[in-house]
């Protein structure tokens, strides 16, 4: 995700959580990550360790405080029950991570120009 993002025009500070704990810490400024920026997007895999993808989903959109941020789920998964699970906690979008190179950096430049046209709570 990092690498295929340089090669857009967006101006992002990009934070990767290593597990859903760490994101939803990162995401309410708990422990080591107090003061930090709340994201303006979330790229949400699923497929994270300690807590999964659809957990945090869950947990941000329960939270008063992150519920508005818009959540982009960017997996591997193509199962059909991950789709309607994320869009049921009210996913922003699905998007399918594809193994290609190419593909990958369209699916950035989607994202670039998705990030351009919609209007984002503040």
């Amino acid at each position: 995700t990092r690498e295929s993002l340089k090669g857009t025009q967006l101006k992002y500070n990009l934070h990767v959580a290593e597990d859903g704990m760490e994101a939803m810490g990162f995401l309410r400024r708990e422990g080591k990550h107090i003061g930090v920026p709340r994201p303006d997007v979330i790229l949400l895999d699923l497929k994270l360790p300690r807590k999964d993808g659809h957990e945090v989903l869950r947990e941000i959109k329960e939270d008063q405080i992150l519920k508005r941020i818009p959540v982009v789920v960017y997996t591997t998964s193509q199962d059909e029950r991950d789709i309607l699970k994320a869009y049921n906690h009210y996913a922003s979008c699905y998007v399918v991570k594809p193994m290609d190179l190419n593909q990958i950096l369209e699916v950035a430049k989607w994202l670039e120009n998705w990030l351009k046209v919609v209007k984002l709570p503040k």
